[in-house]
């Protein structure tokens, strides 16, 4: 294994180094405008502002706003000990920068005047127009810079949505440092052939561009390199974008240079025309497609002779008795209420118009080949397909600790699942992932047992509730290797966000599916094929998928209302499929149909469509932000020693094994050494932690989750979270968190500590006994987390192979005649005579709300043993008056080993 060798860095980001830099400046010139002339004091804070101004010079120079005019104004003000007004400039300045007030309006200062300046209601019609930046990278002087900043503005209308402000870098290096920096940026125009090296980067800033100064394009020509940054912004940021301005020939351009930019420029067109075309694309982006025909459907004179009283909000406000509910919501929503698939509306079954168009730029945005809307739920997209894929008698490989919905979409499909374990985390009560050695072991002995052509899909949850993320290219990679036409079914319906981070989009099915197709369809890999195969010895199993028989087949399905903006069960199916259109097409489609409403809420379809919109022009934004309020969480609760003595923030060492993390990160946070960088490990490890997920460990309080979550954060702070174990709470940011919301769950941990430090206070020797009893059941005397035992033989696909018959123990438990029940405190007794209990339900106990046991499946002492130290109130398929629903014996005896189609059994009758 090798050390990690990321540094440390003070801040997390950029932006909140930016941010804390600006408000030390505010306060040092704001004291070194009340010093006395001359005095110790004021040289003390001279220095301090020296320091400061050239540390912030050396960020501002990657944005345009306040970027390098405002800082030389500032500069010029300290130089003319002007230190009033230097104050008054730079706490405007922060005030503006803090307040994001310059994106609505039209830019920080203007050319002309230098100064503060907001636009004018004659100007722009007093609208608040939303700003962005335009990357220029073109080696030009400061002078030059100022001609083509004020000649794009002069272009600007009163007609126009949006404004831009312009930010030059003069070489490769800072065009990919601005990138990573500066989410401002929605275009990059790319002009001329830009150096390789910077001029030169500012230190403070080397600890946040690590990945922009691991990549070597050094020996590449200059004429190779503005193709180049194109090519790599759609890695990076592939929301922005792109433009060419060259001088070569059309002849000479290569086609990956004419597919790699949005539109090529030649130096002698009008600039006009750039600018125009700047602004058609982000209006592209800004488009909304059904939200827009919505709108317009809602302010149309309507009668209404459809279904839906609703409609138009005619049987809500007219009613005496329910009125309060159409003032609740306002007239806009029932406005938008309609059963009508015509006028625009488009049919969310077979969308022709705003919603085939919707979908469409869904898919562009989250790189898929095809997008759809679901409006009833991840669970529901999970059983969409899983019965367009899955038919009876086909084998998964499936993690067991998946959501229900992927093992009711088993039974509904029939087929045979072959379960997964994951590692387990037990002193914390939870599961981890499913190790990629685990899965090829099961793939190899089907493949042993004449069974690897049954095999249809693999299933992973990824990333899981608690945050563990795969290495997706490397599991996809070895299992092709091995079953080169797999089907993959990525449940990512908590990582929705993930495709707008480069480091999460790295792991994310859509992103992968793409690098995995270009790589496989290329000379070099091919090449590669073919000596690795050369070097392999007899019998050994390659790592490398053949490039002649590998199909790329990958599935995601995505919670958009779990992460992004979108109204609740607001979802989306993520297709990246090179046999989709001649395989798969038709039965999705049956499948779509199946499981999806004729009468979809239009409400949940518009906040699709806008939440499309706001993460292709604010999706790199906000989710580093989200990160950021993940990362400041951590580190308060670290360095507080009111909050450490009762908490601890479980890390990445906690949650993931050494021989999983091959780059030796265990935390993302210390003290001491402040912030690791995790880019190397989100590269390179098996498993890594998804930040934004925040497990708070409890076990010095002595109060178990499920309490702590009831009776201190919701019934105490009204604070809503969505998953406990035994001696944790899990604390999720995202793109709505503030850093009022952290400063306010930081404030209640903080009172509920104090609270817990009163108990204690109060306690007397026979009650300390007790609770030192209950910390201690909580931080060791923790429940082993049981396997998945086997499935009875009677419901084995293939007796002695993996696979179960899960829908033939399911609807075999719909005669009750079939069933009994035994109380828990009985199983244990009955299994010593020798008996085998078979479960004839899923029995899902919440937490950690997983099954423990599926129908058919063999009731193991571990299990039993789970069950009975088990603390939670919610246990799904199990009477705590009756006990496990178990197969009698008489049924298990004479029941026919068969597939189930259509839920009739075919076969002969097997013995026990």
């Amino acid at each position: 294994m090798t050390k990690n060798k990321t540094k440390s860095a003070p801040y997390y980001n950029i932006g909140q180094l930016r941010v804390d830099y600006w408000n030390k400046l505010k306060i040092e010139t704001s004291e070194l405008s009340r010093c006395n002339k001359g005095s110790a004091n004021e040289t003390t804070h001279k220095q301090k502002v020296e320091g400061l101004l050239k540390d912030l010079k050396g960020v501002e120079c990657f944005f345009a706003s306040p970027g390098k005019e405002r800082l030389q104004k500032l500069e010029n003000a300290f130089l003319s000990h002007e230190y009033a007004s230097l104050s008054n400039l730079v706490a405007e300045t922060t005030k503006q920068l803090v307040g994001d007030s310059y994106r609505s309006n039209l830019e920080f200062i203007t050319q002309e005047e230098n100064s503060i300046e907001s636009p004018s209601e004659d100007q722009y019609d007093g609208a608040r127009k939303n700003h962005f930046e335009v990357l220029f990278v073109d080696e030009i002087s400061e002078q030059e810079e100022t001609k083509l900043s004020n000649s794009l503005r002069l272009l600007r209308s009163s007609n126009d949505k949006f404004t831009y402000g312009v930010v030059v870098q003069t070489s490769f290096q800072d065009a990919m440092i601005a990138l990573l920096f500066n989410y401002n940026i929605q275009a990059v125009v790319v002009r001329y052939a830009p150096p390789y090296y910077s001029k030169g980067i500012a230190p403070i800033i080397k600890p946040y561009i690590q990945q922009v100064t691991k990549l070597d394009f050094s020996y590449k020509s200059e004429t190779d390199l503005g193709p180049l940054i194109g090519s790599l912004i759609k890695q990076f940021r592939s929301e922005l974008d792109v433009y060419y301005v060259t001088d070569t020939s059309l002849g000479h351009l290569k086609d990956s240079t004419l597919k790699g930019f949005r539109r090529i420029f030649y130096q002698t067109e009008d600039i006009q025309e750039l600018h125009l075309t700047i602004m058609h694309g982000i209006m592209e982006r800004y488009n909304t497609p059904f939200f827009s025909a919505l709108v317009e459907y809602s302010q149309k004179p309507t009668g209404v002779f459809h279904a839906m009283p609703i409609s138009r909000g005619n049987s809500v406000f007219k009613s005496r008795w329910i009125n309060d509910f159409g003032d609740f919501y306002g007239r806009n929503m029932f406005l938008a209420e309609t059963s009508a698939t015509t006028g625009g509306l488009d049919s969310l079954l077979q969308p022709t118009g705003s919603i085939k168009k919707a979908q469409e730029m869904a898919r562009d945005a989250y790189g898929s080949q095809y997008t759809y809307f679901v409006t009833n739920g991840t669970s529901t997209a999970n059983k969409i397909v899983m019965q367009a894929l899955v038919k009876p008698h086909d084998v998964v490989l499936i993690d067991r600790d998946c959501h229900k919905s992927h093992h009711y979409g088993l039974v509904l499909a029939g087929a045979y699942p072959v379960y997964l374990d994951s590692y387990p985390i037990e002193e914390y009560s939870m599961y981890g992932a499913v190790p990629l050695e685990q899965i090829k072991t099961k793939l190899l002995q089907l493949k042993e047992a004449g069974r690897l052509d049954k095999v249809k899909m693999l299933l992973l949850t990824n990333c899981t509730f608690d945050g563990l993320v795969y290495n997706v290219e490397r599991v996809m990679e070895q299992v092709l290797a091995i079953k080169p036409d797999m089907v993959f079914l990525w449940d990512e319906a908590w990582f929705a966000f993930a495709g707008f981070a480069y480091n999460y989009k790295q792991r994310t099915g859509m992103y992968t599916a793409n690098k995995l197709y270009e790589k496989y369809n290329s000379p070099n890999y091919r090449k590669q094929y073919n000596e690795h195969i050369k070097e392999l010895r007899a019998g050994d199993q390659s790592l490398l998928p053949d490039p002649d028989k590998v199909r790329i087949r990958v599935y995601a399905t995505q919670s958009t209302h779990k992460t992004l903006s979108s109204f609740r069960q607001g979802s989306m199916i993520h297709i990246w499929d090179e046999d989709f259109r001649r395989i798969t097409e038709n039965t999705f489609l049956e499948s779509y149909m199946t499981h999806t409403s004729t009468s979809p809420n239009y409400q949940m379809l518009a906040s699709l469509d806008v939440g499309r919109r706001q993460v292709q022009l604010e999706g790199f934004e906000l989710v580093e932000k989200s990160i950021e309020m993940a990362m400041v969480l951590r580190a308060k609760v670290n360095d507080n020693p009111q909050l450490s003595k009762y908490f601890d923030v479980l890390t990445v060492h906690d949650f993931i094994p050494d021989k999983f993390r091959q780059t030796g990160l265990k935390e993302y946070y210390t003290k001491l050494e402040g912030w690791n960088r995790m880019d190397e490990a989100w590269e390179k490890d098996d498993f890594v932690l998804d930040p934004t997920k925040i497990t708070l460990y409890i076990g010095k309080t002595g109060v178990d989750g499920d309490t702590f979550k009831n009776k201190y954060l919701m019934d105490k702070f009204n604070i809503q979270i969505n998953k406990t174990s035994r001696n944790t709470v899990l604390f999720m940011t995202n793109i709505g968190t503030t850093r009022g919301s952290i400063t306010y769950l930081i404030n209640a941990l903080l009172k509920i500590t104090d609270e817990l430090d009163d108990e204690l206070k109060a306690l007397n020797d026979r009650e300390r006994e007790i609770r030192d009893k209950r910390i201690h059941s909580l931080t060791k005397e923790v429940p082993p987390l049981p396997d998945f035992s086997y499935f009875h033989h009677s419901f084995q696909a293939v007796p002695g192979v993996p696979g179960g018959n899960l829908r033939e123990a399911y609807f075999l438990a719909y005669d009750e005649d079939n069933y009994e029940y035994i109380p828990l405190n009985e199983c244990l007794p009955i299994m010593d005579t020798g008996r085998k209990l078979v479960a004839s339900t899923f029995v899902i106990p919440y937490p950690p709300g997983f099954p423990v046991l599926v129908p058919g499946q063999v009731v193991s002492d571990e299990i039993i043993n789970f069950l009975t130290v088990l603390d939670v109130s919610e246990i799904h398929g199990y009477r705590s008056d009756l006990g496990l629903r178990i197969f009698k014996e008489k049924v298990l005896n004479r029941h026919k080993v068969t597939t189930s189609i259509g839920g009739m059994s075919i076969g002969k009758n097997k013995k026990q």
